[in-house]
Protein backbone atom coordinates (compact mmCIF):
# COMPACT_ATOMS: atom_id res chain seq x y z
CA UNK A 1 0.00 0.00 0.00
CA UNK A 2 1.27 3.25 -1.15
CA UNK A 3 1.33 6.39 1.23
CA UNK A 4 -1.01 8.16 -0.60
CA UNK A 5 -3.79 4.82 -0.53
CA UNK A 6 -2.92 5.05 3.31
CA UNK A 7 -3.45 8.20 3.84
CA UNK A 8 -7.00 8.86 1.65
CA UNK A 9 -7.83 5.60 3.99
CA UNK A 10 -7.13 7.64 7.02
CA UNK A 11 -8.98 10.28 6.20
CA UNK A 12 -12.08 8.53 5.42
CA UNK A 13 -11.52 7.06 9.50
CA UNK A 14 -11.14 10.18 10.91
CA UNK A 15 -14.51 11.49 8.20
CA UNK A 16 -16.68 8.52 9.44
CA UNK A 17 -15.49 8.80 13.47
CA UNK A 18 -16.59 12.38 13.61
CA UNK A 19 -19.73 11.72 12.03
CA UNK A 20 -20.52 8.67 14.25
CA UNK A 21 -19.55 10.94 16.86
CA UNK A 22 -21.87 14.47 15.95
CA UNK A 23 -24.35 11.67 15.41
CA UNK A 24 -24.11 10.09 18.53
CA UNK A 25 -24.28 13.57 20.39
CA UNK A 26 -27.31 14.76 18.65
CA UNK A 27 -29.88 12.15 19.34
CA UNK A 28 -30.33 11.00 23.17
CA UNK A 29 -30.35 7.90 24.56
CA UNK A 30 -33.64 6.21 23.68
CA UNK A 31 -36.42 6.07 25.45
CA UNK A 32 -38.92 3.46 26.17
CA UNK A 33 -42.42 3.18 28.02
CA UNK A 34 -42.28 3.20 31.83
CA UNK A 35 -43.67 -0.26 32.10
CA UNK A 36 -44.69 -3.72 29.85
CA UNK A 37 -47.11 -6.08 31.28
CA UNK A 38 -46.42 -8.73 29.73
CA UNK A 39 -49.26 -11.00 30.52
CA UNK A 40 -51.36 -7.74 28.32
CA UNK A 41 -48.79 -7.64 25.87
CA UNK A 42 -48.73 -11.47 24.76
CA UNK A 43 -50.86 -12.61 21.98
CA UNK A 44 -51.15 -10.97 18.17
CA UNK A 45 -49.64 -8.14 16.68
CA UNK A 46 -49.43 -7.39 13.02
CA UNK A 47 -47.50 -5.44 11.68
CA UNK A 48 -48.05 -2.25 10.18
CA UNK A 49 -44.60 -0.64 8.88
CA UNK A 50 -41.08 -1.22 9.39
CA UNK A 51 -37.85 -0.07 8.64
CA UNK A 52 -36.52 -2.39 5.79
CA UNK A 53 -33.92 -5.23 7.71
CA UNK A 54 -32.09 -8.52 5.86
CA UNK A 55 -33.76 -10.86 7.89
CA UNK A 56 -37.40 -9.82 6.65
CA UNK A 57 -36.07 -9.30 3.12
CA UNK A 58 -38.61 -12.25 2.23
CA UNK A 59 -41.85 -10.80 3.89
CA UNK A 60 -43.99 -9.38 1.29
CA UNK A 61 -47.34 -9.43 2.96
CA UNK A 62 -49.54 -10.86 6.49
CA UNK A 63 -46.76 -10.25 8.11
CA UNK A 64 -47.20 -10.85 11.84
CA UNK A 65 -45.66 -11.58 15.79
CA UNK A 66 -46.89 -14.44 18.36
CA UNK A 67 -45.79 -13.32 21.67
CA UNK A 68 -46.63 -16.03 24.59
CA UNK A 69 -45.74 -15.66 28.22
CA UNK A 70 -43.85 -19.14 29.51
CA UNK A 71 -43.68 -20.28 32.98
CA UNK A 72 -40.19 -19.27 33.10
CA UNK A 73 -40.89 -15.58 32.68
CA UNK A 74 -39.43 -15.72 29.08
CA UNK A 75 -41.68 -14.95 25.69
CA UNK A 76 -41.83 -17.45 23.07
CA UNK A 77 -41.88 -15.52 19.65
CA UNK A 78 -43.32 -16.91 16.53
CA UNK A 79 -42.82 -14.33 13.84
CA UNK A 80 -44.75 -14.87 10.16
CA UNK A 81 -45.04 -13.67 6.90
CA UNK A 82 -45.97 -14.72 3.57
CA UNK A 83 -42.98 -14.18 1.23
CA UNK A 84 -43.22 -13.12 -2.97
CA UNK A 85 -44.31 -16.71 -3.96
CA UNK A 86 -46.97 -17.18 -1.63
CA UNK A 87 -46.18 -19.26 1.21
CA UNK A 88 -45.70 -18.61 4.79
CA UNK A 89 -42.44 -18.32 6.37
CA UNK A 90 -42.29 -18.59 10.04
CA UNK A 91 -39.73 -18.27 12.83
CA UNK A 92 -39.12 -19.11 16.00
CA UNK A 93 -37.46 -17.37 18.93
CA UNK A 94 -37.41 -16.48 23.05
CA UNK A 95 -37.04 -13.25 24.78
CA UNK A 96 -36.07 -12.73 27.59
CA UNK A 97 -36.83 -9.43 30.16
CA UNK A 98 -33.68 -7.43 30.46
CA UNK A 99 -35.01 -4.83 32.48
CA UNK A 100 -37.33 -6.09 35.23
CA UNK A 101 -38.11 -3.03 36.39
CA UNK A 102 -40.26 -1.91 33.49
CA UNK A 103 -39.91 -5.29 31.41
CA UNK A 104 -39.91 -2.35 28.66
CA UNK A 105 -36.40 -3.97 27.29
CA UNK A 106 -36.04 -7.15 26.05
CA UNK A 107 -33.68 -9.40 24.14
CA UNK A 108 -34.45 -11.90 21.79
CA UNK A 109 -32.65 -14.52 20.08
CA UNK A 110 -33.70 -16.94 16.94
CA UNK A 111 -30.39 -18.46 16.63
CA UNK A 112 -29.25 -19.07 19.76
CA UNK A 113 -26.44 -17.67 21.30
CA UNK A 114 -27.47 -14.63 19.69
CA UNK A 115 -29.25 -11.93 21.05
CA UNK A 116 -31.03 -8.62 19.69
CA UNK A 117 -32.91 -5.78 21.62
CA UNK A 118 -36.43 -5.42 21.70
CA UNK A 119 -37.53 -2.47 23.41
CA UNK A 120 -40.70 -1.24 23.64
CA UNK A 121 -40.68 2.65 22.72
CA UNK A 122 -44.59 3.08 22.52
CA UNK A 123 -47.39 1.60 23.87
CA UNK A 124 -51.09 2.64 23.74
CA UNK A 125 -52.56 2.50 27.50
CA UNK A 126 -54.82 -0.38 25.96
CA UNK A 127 -52.47 -1.91 24.56
CA UNK A 128 -54.04 -1.71 20.79
CA UNK A 129 -50.84 -0.55 19.54
CA UNK A 130 -47.24 -0.94 19.96
CA UNK A 131 -43.39 0.85 18.87
CA UNK A 132 -40.76 -1.62 18.84
CA UNK A 133 -37.11 -0.11 18.49
CA UNK A 134 -33.49 -0.93 19.85
CA UNK A 135 -30.65 1.87 20.91
CA UNK A 136 -29.08 2.22 17.40
CA UNK A 137 -32.39 3.22 15.87
CA UNK A 138 -31.63 0.54 12.76
CA UNK A 139 -34.31 -1.62 13.74
CA UNK A 140 -38.11 -0.03 14.12
CA UNK A 141 -41.41 -1.95 13.94
CA UNK A 142 -45.12 -0.49 14.22
CA UNK A 143 -47.31 -3.26 15.65
CA UNK A 144 -50.93 -3.22 16.06
CA UNK A 145 -53.69 -5.62 17.25
CA UNK A 146 -55.67 -5.14 14.20
CA UNK A 147 -54.32 -5.74 10.69
CA UNK A 148 -55.08 -2.20 10.01
CA UNK A 149 -54.66 0.82 11.45
CA UNK A 150 -56.31 4.32 11.42
CA UNK A 151 -54.79 6.69 9.63
CA UNK A 152 -54.74 9.36 12.20
CA UNK A 153 -53.37 6.82 14.71
CA UNK A 154 -50.44 6.03 12.06
CA UNK A 155 -49.72 9.87 11.62
CA UNK A 156 -49.23 10.53 15.61
CA UNK A 157 -46.70 7.40 15.44
CA UNK A 158 -45.24 8.46 13.37
CA UNK A 159 -44.84 11.78 14.76
CA UNK A 160 -43.51 10.01 17.99
CA UNK A 161 -40.71 8.18 16.12
CA UNK A 162 -39.80 11.71 14.46
CA UNK A 163 -39.71 13.03 18.09
CA UNK A 164 -37.38 9.60 19.42
CA UNK A 165 -34.92 10.06 16.71
CA UNK A 166 -35.90 8.09 13.80
CA UNK A 167 -36.67 8.80 10.39
CA UNK A 168 -40.46 8.48 9.47
CA UNK A 169 -39.14 8.13 5.89
CA UNK A 170 -37.45 4.98 6.24
CA UNK A 171 -40.70 2.97 6.86
CA UNK A 172 -41.89 0.66 4.59
CA UNK A 173 -45.66 -0.33 5.43
CA UNK A 174 -46.86 -3.83 5.06
CA UNK A 175 -49.75 -4.91 3.32
CA UNK A 176 -52.36 -7.17 5.03
CA UNK A 177 -54.45 -9.27 2.99
CA UNK A 178 -58.73 -9.14 3.73
CA UNK A 179 -58.45 -12.36 5.39
CA UNK A 180 -55.69 -11.78 8.40
CA UNK A 181 -57.14 -11.12 11.24
CA UNK A 182 -60.04 -13.18 10.40
CA UNK A 183 -60.04 -17.36 12.15
CA UNK A 184 -59.66 -19.78 9.70
CA UNK A 185 -62.92 -21.09 8.38
CA UNK A 186 -63.19 -24.90 8.97
CA UNK A 187 -65.10 -27.12 7.08
CA UNK A 188 -67.38 -29.69 8.98
CA UNK A 189 -67.68 -33.54 7.35
CA UNK A 190 -70.25 -35.78 8.04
Amino acid sequence: MNLMTAGVIVLMLMVYAGRAAADSGTRPPLRTVDGVDLNRYSGTWYEIARYPNRFQRDCQSDTKAEYTLRNDGKVQVVNSCRQKDGKKKAARGTAKVADKRTNAKLRVTFFWPFYGDYWVIGLSPDYRYAIVGEPKRKYLWILSRTPEMEEATYQAIVEQIREAGYDPKKLIKTPQSPSAGKPAAHSVSN
